[in-house]
């Protein structure tokens, strides 16, 4: 079987019997197309260490990052074990594929002091009336208050809230279903949304939708316009010039550890399969610590 077909189908197996997200499925396409270039024609048999390892070389001239090769050799690995599995493959030349180990860069994180201002001033925004302004602020205190994923808050239908009890419904990663909690502020912003800004934005379509956050002409938001408003308000307050709806997951899942949250809450939150992934937050809410510490302390 010529590579390029057998990528195609690893593709497919992760899409429909793994359910993967779409986005994860991208980058594995997008790796193994990278692969592909150098592959050419050749039969998936005919792919051995030397070509894999020319492949990352290749890559590593180019200037991508450590974490880019990290992740495409964990892409080569999965789809040669894969193949293996499928008897594509006899040998899988993946095996002693060494990429460089990631470097541990801490994700981006907002103050809890910059975060009220910010939300401040979003809320005083809403105060003309602005149907745009009252979206972009039960946004942004969804995205702050849940901690979930732009795609999650994107996916959202109305049906998905329940005010009463500040939850939501959200479809995570390999469509897995959560419940997750809002607080207070969130939900007042909300609950004007629905009532005042909703209606008039949903005014702006010609068909119905069932989706919560509607764009400025009444169809389901996309994520791109999340990060354009994100990058547009939160970068001023954290000192980065590209920053997204990430940094607000990030910056709640801090803050919820820095108020004593149990970790395996604050996993199950997010919607983190491995408690692994969650404990990245641990090392920010140390490092902070810690400078408070230096700040503060008189023998520090």
């Amino acid at each position: 079987m010529e590579f390029s077909v057998a990528a195609s189908a690893f593709a497919e197996h992760l899409e429909k019997v793994r359910r993967l997200s779409t986005a994860t499925v991208r980058a594995y396409r997008s790796d193994l197309r990278d692969l592909g270039v150098v592959v050419g024609d050749a039969q998936l048999d005919e792919v051995d260490l030397e070509t894999l390892r020319g492949w990352l070389w290749r890559a590593t001239q180019r200037g991508d990052a450590r974490s880019t090769l990290a992740r495409r050799a964990a892409a080569a690995r999965s789809f040669f074990s894969w193949a293996q599995e499928q008897e594509l493959i006899d040998v899988d030349p993946s095996l002693r594929l060494i990429a460089p180990r990631r470097g541990r860069t801490l994700p981006t994180v907002a103050s809890q002091e910059a975060m009220k201002g910010l939300l401040d001033a979003q809320r005083a925004a809403t105060e003309s009336g602005d149907p745009i302004a009252m979206r972009d602020h039960g946004m942004l205190e969804m995205l702050y208050g849940s901690g979930i994923r732009v795609s999650e808050l994107c996916g959202l239908d109305v049906d998905d809230l329940d005010l009463d009890r500040a939850t939501a419904r959200v479809l995570g990663k390999g469509s897995k279903e959560r419940v997750v909690p809002f607080g207070a502020p969130a939900r007042l912003a909300l609950g004007a949304y629905l009532t005042r800004s909703r209606p008039a934005l949903l005014a702006r379509s010609s068909t119905t939708t069932s989706a919560l956050f509607l764009s400025t002409r009444g169809a389901r938001i996309g994520s791109r316009a999340v990060y354009t408003l994100v990058a547009e308000v939160l970068s001023p307050f954290v000192g980065a010039e590209t920053v997204g709806p990430h940094a607000l997951r990030h910056t709640a899942a801090t803050h919820l550890l820095d108020g004593g949250a149990d970790l395996r809450a604050v996993q199950e939150i997010l919607g983190h399969a491995s408690l692994g992934t969650t404990q990245i937050y641990t090392h920010v809410s140390a490092e902070r610590l810690t400078a408070t510490y230096r700040l503060a302390h008189p023998r520090a």
